[in-house]
């Protein structure tokens, strides 16, 4: 299925330039295109839309131990509600808590790789509110962080 992610504000990068009216295209675990949200919604009319408020961007790498919490599956949901959607592997030497993180489709990455937002990409996204807080984690297609 065909998901359309969009909010007022989009960057394809963490760090670039926000533009408005502009969307993601998801089909499965992947971006099938970034681009003007008129355009993708015209190009695809079947595709379900999620209007999300705030900015659309790609989701965070985490660089650093993970959270304290009472189990590993907490740990790692302490990130997600934070917009990470991967982790560096030097951070998940606890086998039960690199399960969890593989359980949760975090990316598990050797070294740190600045995240974007591009066309054959995995859908890793964000939506983080003014204040910076996270409004919606999608890791690999999914919405794993919905802030009630």
């Amino acid at each position: 299925m065909l998901t359309l992610h969009t909010a007022p504000l989009l960057r394809r990068e963490r760090d670039g330039e926000p533009a408005p009216e502009q969307a993601v295209l998801v089909s499965g675990d992947r971006i099938e295109a970034v681009g003007p949200l008129a355009e993708l919604t015209s190009g695809y009319a079947g595709a379900r839309v999620r209007r999300w408020p705030g900015t659309l961007g790609p989701g965070l790498l985490h660089d650093g131990p993970l959270p304290p919490a009472p189990t590993p599956r907490e740990r790692v949901h302490a990130l997600l509600r934070t917009g990470v959607t991967a982790v560096l592997a030097e951070h998940l030497a606890d086998p039960a808590l690199r399960a969890a993180a593989e359980r949760s489709d975090l990316l598990v990455l050797p070294t740190a790789v600045a995240p974007t937002l591009r066309p054959d990409g995995r859908a890793d996204l964000a939506v983080h509110d003014v204040d910076g807080t996270c409004l919606v984690t999608v890791v690999a297609g999914r919405i794993v962080h919905r802030r009630a």
